[in-house]
């Protein structure tokens, strides 16, 4: 399934400001970036993401995280769970997480977003505006996601109560080059933190201790 969105309205063109997104690093001390968190329902991700923003905010970085559900009861309330309606809630995520990121913003975008054509779509997207983009895979077995089960889904999926879950009955397709590989089953949640945390100073995204 390729991913193509036809652009509707006509004579529109970008407008270019005067403030650059040097400018904007430099006022808040830190670069843009998004961090694009995926993995099973119930892998972690929100977790880890929560305790990400906390930290930064510690070290007076300003995050912003974009999770599924709170995506899904807003901006997408209006997308299902079908292929093309999840297609569709990933692209406009990954847009808003350009946005924040280009803001110099870092990005904590939390989403299962279960096939790589759609999560290869919001890494050209970040490619294609010279920004800093990083695929975080939250991978947890799933034995494991489905025996947390938080929200109680996986019952569901298994009851056949809930259709094309992703892991039952619907495919999760886990990244082959990810910039940060999280494994949740043998790592504590500090660990997780203190390597996203490592990783974001190597880079240069943010000042290091």
């Amino acid at each position: 399934m390729t991913a193509t969105v036809e652009q509707k309205a006509t004579n529109v063109h970008w407008h270019e400001g005067d403030v650059t997104r040097e400018n904007r690093a430099s006022i808040l001390g830190h670069k843009g970036v998004t961090l694009w968190f995926t993995g099973l329902s119930g892998s972690g991700k929100s977790t880890v993401a929560v305790a990400v923003e906390k930290a930064l905010a510690a070290r007076g970085v300003l995050s912003y995280r974009l999770d599924g559900d709170n995506i899904r009861l807003g901006i997408n309330s209006n997308l299902g769970f079908s292929a093309e309606d999840r297609q569709e809630n990933i692209r406009r995520v990954g847009e808003i997480s350009k946005l924040f990121a280009d803001t110099g913003v870092v990005v904590l975008s939390s989403f299962i977003s279960p096939y790589r054509e759609d999560r290869d779509l919001v890494r050209k997207m970040h490619e294609a505006g010279d920004l800093p983009y990083m695929e975080v895979f939250v991978d947890c077995p799933l034995k494991e996601a489905e025996a947390r089960d938080p929200k109680g889904l996986y019952k569901k999926a298994r009851a056949g109560e809930i259709k094309g879950f992703t892991g039952i009955d619907d495919p999760y397709e886990a990244p082959v080059s990810a910039e940060l590989h999280l494994n949740t089953a043998e790592m504590t949640l500090e660990e997780e933190v203190e390597v996203i945390l490592s990783t974001l100073q190597e880079k240069g995204i943010i000042a290091k201790d």
